[in-house]
């Protein structure tokens, strides 16, 4: 397997491993949203302890307003933090 494919099958399964805990299992609640960030990806966003905040996050992210983050809408917010990332270290990269 390629590093990219491996990139993508890590991502599907980060998704699968945190949806269905609290219900539909193709989907993300907002508590499995705050599990997902502060396990994950808590090295680029930190722990999530404002509610609010992951409030927030959920709202942007769930575009069709059913409550719930689908696995499309989480890949827009893996290839957000993706794209930050990215423009960081270019940035750092110019100093």
């Amino acid at each position: 397997m390629s590093q990219l494919e491996g990139a993508m099958t890590a991502m599907i399964s980060v998704f699968h491993k945190y949806s269905g805990k609290e219900g539909d299992k193709y989907t993300l609640s907002n508590g499995e949203l705050k599990d997902l960030i502060k396990n994950e990806l808590g090295n680029f966003l930190g722990e999530p302890k404002d509610k609010v905040a992951v409030d927030k996050v959920m709202t942007m992210l769930d575009q069709n307003k059913d409550g719930q983050v689908d696995f499309n809408e989480y890949i827009i917010l893996i290839g957000a933090i993706t794209m930050a990332c990215n423009d960081f270290f270019k940035d750092h990269k110019k100093k």
